[in-house]
């Protein structure tokens, strides 16, 4: 069983749970076994294009973040290794500040969670309908930040069939990009155990991961990793359950073909 995890939140972001201090978060990972993780809270933006609120922390928050994850590295070194990081959305012309972040921390996880239509106005995942134009956009703009070199992880690339009815032609184009781009750079892709929560808690359709898109990205040599994906309180404990029904939606055969990172 996996001993990592890259993909923590905190209450800093404004939808995380208000009651688990980034300490508490690390308590569970060592009452679990696990030997390293990082925390990867949504990015600040410095040129603020996402103005939704509680969706990531504000720029000047990321100086108290870093700090308290440093004091925690310190804290748990014998226990735990501790890793800081930011999960970030790449936006074409936001390059040089993304640079900048990425410089900040130890770990960037690339949670690509909208993109520009053509009007540059946001389309977000699971909030709109996308064109076949817009879905293919999200992978190039995959393929962009992995080329300026930002991402570490993919994080749920399997995020753009979130109102996708049928697994067609386009989501196929999509998938086959992606899986070529993590195979030529060796980027991790990210089994997302966010929805998987969502389901066990409150009976939430599990949209990924996708049986689909996990068949396509087993043909290629590509890094797998799970992610909690941690907001809530209990989500860490529930890692192994998470980890089991995830398997089972991907299935067997598949999961038998995926190349598994180690740490």
């Amino acid at each position: 069983m996996q001993k990592f995890n890259y993909h923590t939140h905190t209450y800093r972001c404004g939808h995380a749970a208000k009651d688990m201090k980034d300490e508490d978060y690390i308590k569970d990972f060592i009452k679990e076994g696990f030997e390293k993780m990082a925390f990867t809270d949504h990015c600040p933006q410095k040129n603020k294009i996402d103005t939704r609120d509680r969706m990531r922390m504000e720029y000047e928050d990321r100086i108290e973040y870093l700090a308290s994850i440093q004091k925690l590295k310190e804290k748990y070194a014998s226990k735990i290794e501790i890793e800081s990081g930011y999960e970030i959305e790449y936006l074409p012309g936001e390059e040089e500040n993304l640079r900048e972040l990425k410089e900040e921390v130890d770990k960037v996880i690339l949670g690509q969670h909208f993109v520009y239509d053509d009007q540059k106005n946001l389309k977000i995942f699971g909030k709109m309908d996308f064109t076949d134009e817009e879905l293919l956009r999200y992978a190039e703009y995959i393929e962009q930040a992995v080329e300026n070199g930002l991402p570490d992880i993919i994080a749920h690339p399997d995020i753009y069939l979130y109102k996708v009815k049928e697994f067609g032609k386009t989501e196929e184009k999509v998938a086959r990009r992606i899986a070529k781009i993590a195979e030529k750079y060796q980027i991790p892709l990210e089994i997302n155990l966010a929805k998987i929560y969502h389901h066990f808690v409150d009976g939430a359709k599990i949209v990924y991961p996708s049986k689909e898109f996990w068949k396509i990205i087993s043909e290629y040599n590509v890094k797998v990793l799970y992610g909690i994906d941690a907001h809530y309180k209990g989500q860490i404990p529930m890692w192994k359950k998470m980890v089991e029904k995830a398997n089972e939606v991907i299935g067997e055969e598949t999961l038998s073909k995926l190349n598994f990172q180690e740490k």
